[in-house]
């Protein structure tokens, strides 16, 4: 018989020598190998299951793994690692279920390339019998076994789990689980043997927070879900709510409070749709825009009104969930770095999640909302800016414009011969000159009701690209062409539909778009300009506006330049993505953190041409870029074509009906 056998483990290709008798799991961490467990290799998780490539070379199943009935059944034709002792020479394969830095493959939210680092990780030990004479304090105790089974040494211990210390240990005979965060810190002592932990990742956006409940040894997602900002009630958009704070002194108080009060409620509401207990949720990881970020932890928003919009900390928050009011004993906190004072955490989050810092080509994340943020990489450097496009994206501002509800019109197409609308409305699968459409309304019980941010886009672009307003965006007069131009005052607008609710779009509506568009477009075109890059061929729209707007159009009106075909797409919640990342990932932490800190802020307010370029991208698409690549995917007005000398005939082509 051998004294040492040698262990090849797959897909590593690490080999390791153990002497007799060792079992699959000593001879992983002889070799450095990522295979996981909790329970310290008493045969109580499961999750070190792996499986030999041969027969005769690990031992039989002995009674410890015949007994197992864990939460993570032994596989077919697998094994326990740490009860498969190695008889001789093997090769073993170790699946990605049981690695702890595995893959994560999700199908609800794209964490493409994530691979779990975990920040919270649970360790299972066993204590020694207390006898008469016995100095040692249960404290002691605990700290050894976790030194000398884990490696785990001068952790601290918060006074509320010296607290449930030793009852812990009482009820699990001597036995207990201690969760770790980041190596350092205790957050919880459980009795007996336990695997569960639980994570939120929340994105506190100025109109809606969303979150997400994930189990943090796998990466699951196991619940999804977001609500309005009750801070609604204090302002619609930031400078508002900062406006709010100014003028009633303590009314940051009031504000933090109904955030804080939305984000605690959402995490209640996760844990009832996956059945989690609020005591398991270990981490809590939070971002958002800059006012949002302060007023979460309760900071003063105001400085953040008017220059130089100084932050009260730029860096990443680590702490408690409970120092912010959220009822998650047991849970660490972490609050996303910002990149500066209007490009908060939530851009930072949605720069991780796309990568702009990690491309070789350039690539521009736009996050579209009352405050634009901007980032922009080309495989050197990354800039960011924010761009002041107000409420007018979300409706507000347009005379028949509101929020993403059902009943809101969401998408148009207008006939550019006759000038008849056609569209379709959240909640309704149907087109309104399909046949049943006002039937399924009723079935709904939904009326045509406004136009949502998505739909307000569309409806310009389709007015510009019909010819019911020019490149400067002024509306027709041409009555005789279509009933729906009408005289309103000393402007004209068009209507869209006159019941049961009218609906029509002014001459201070597409203004409004315009000046909006104009800002986002100028931000744009002034990092494009510091950074030297002509055409940016990856443009990802992020926000839950970014994943419904066109991209098509959104080049028609020149809200983003000139791209590609198919180089403009959503990136969704990229924030929420990114936040996710970070609570999965101690890496992604360290990334997001390195990141902020090289990138280049650019000042859109100090930035003499930012006014230049703004007045520039007032035109649709715009006053002097050639739009090429739009041009070949869809007809525009021969003066937009040719460009801004030129005639303003219209080319006609049949256009596609969407």
């Amino acid at each position: 018989m051998h004294d040492t056998h040698s262990v090849v483990f797959n897909p590593s290709g690490i080999r390791a020598s153990v002497a007799a008798g060792a079992t699959v799991l000593d001879a992983a961490r002889a070799g450095g190998v990522d295979l996981d467990s909790v329970c310290g290799g008493r045969g109580l998780c499961g999750r070190c299951q792996v499986s030999a490539t041969e027969a005769g070379v690990l031992s039989d199943p002995g009674p410890t793994e015949l007994r197992y009935r864990g939460r993570r059944p032994i596989a077919e034709g697998f094994r326990l690692g740490c009860q498969a002792v190695v008889l001789a020479n093997a090769v073993v394969d170790v699946p990605p279920e049981s690695q702890v830095h595995r893959p994560v493959v999700r199908k609800s939210i794209d964490l493409a390339e994530v691979v779990i680092h975990p920040v919270v990780t649970l360790h299972y030990v066993e204590l020694p019998e207390v006898v008469l004479g016995f100095e040692a304090a249960e404290l002691d105790l605990v700290a050894e076994a976790l030194a000398t089974d884990w490696g785990l040494i001068g952790l601290e211990f918060p006074v509320p789990v010296l607290a449930g210390l030793s009852p812990a240990i009482a009820a699990g005979d001597r036995s207990v689980t201690v969760v770790v965060h980041d190596r350092r810190t205790v957050l919880d002592v459980r009795p007996g043997y336990s695997d569960e932990a639980w994570g939120v990742a929340v994105d506190v956006g100025s109109t809606t927070i969303a979150g997400y409940l994930l189990e943090l040894s796998s990466g699951e997602v196991a619940a999804a879900s977001g609500r309005m900002n009750p801070q609604i009630r204090f302002g619609e958009d930031l400078m508002s709510r900062v406006s709010y704070v100014m003028m009633n002194p303590g009314g940051e108080v009031e504000l933090t409070a109904a955030v804080r009060t939305a984000i605690d409620e959402l995490v209640g509401e996760l844990c009832g749709l996956a059945g989690a207990d609020r005591s398991r949720v270990h981490d809590l990881v939070v971002v958002g825009n800059p006012i949002m970020h302060h007023l979460v932890l309760g900071l003063d928003p105001t400085p953040l009104g008017a220059a130089p919009f100084t932050l009260t900390t730029a860096a990443a928050v680590r702490g408690r969930a409970t120092d912010i009011g959220i009822g998650l004993p047991n849970a660490a906190l972490y609050i996303g770095p910002c990149i500066a004072g209007h490009v908060g955490a939530d851009a930072a989050a949605a720069t991780l999640a796309e990568g702009p810092h990690r491309t070789e080509k350039p690539m521009l994340v736009v996050d579209v909302g009352t405050n634009a943020e901007i980032v922009l990489g080309d495989g050197n450097r990354v800039l960011a800016a924010s761009s002041p496009t107000g409420p007018a994206f979300e409706g507000a501002q347009i005379s028949c414009g509101q929020r993403a509800t059902p009943g809101a019109v969401e998408r148009i197409r207008i006939d550019p011969d006759t000038w008849e609308p056609r569209f379709k409305v959240i909640g309704c699968e149907l087109w309104s000159d399909e046949p049943g459409f006002a039937q399924e309304l009723d079935r709904a019980g939904l009326q045509v009701s406004g136009l949502c941010g998505s739909g307000i886009i569309e409806v310009i672009a389709e007015m510009f690209l019909a010819g019911i307003s020019d490149r400067h965006g002024v509306i027709s007069s041409d009555q005789g062409r279509s009933p729906r131009i009408v005289a309103d005052g000393r402007t004209f607008s068009y209507v869209l539909q006159t019941e049961p609710i009218l609906l029509s779009i002014t001459q201070n509506d597409v203004r409004a778009v315009q000046l909006a568009k104009a800002a986002l477009r100028a931000g744009i075109d002034l990092l494009r300009e510091h950074a030297g890059i002509d055409e940016v061929p990856d443009i990802r729209l992020a926000g839950a506006f970014g994943a419904h707007i066109d991209p098509v159009r959104a080049m028609v009106l020149g809200l983003v330049p000139d791209t590609p075909a198919g180089g403009v797409r959503a990136a969704g919640n990229a924030s929420g993505v990114g936040a996710v990342r970070m609570l999965l990932s101690g890496e992604q932490r360290l990334e997001v953190e390195r990141m902020v800190r090289s990138v280049i802020k650019i000042e859109t307010a100090t930035e003499s041409r930012f006014q230049e370029l703004f007045v520039a991208a007032m035109a649709f698409p715009h006053e002097t870029d050639p739009t090429p690549h739009l041009a070949a995917v869809i007809d525009l007005p021969e003066a937009a074509a040719a460009g801004p000398e030129q005639g303003s005939r219209r080319r006609r082509r049949p256009r596609p009906a969407a």
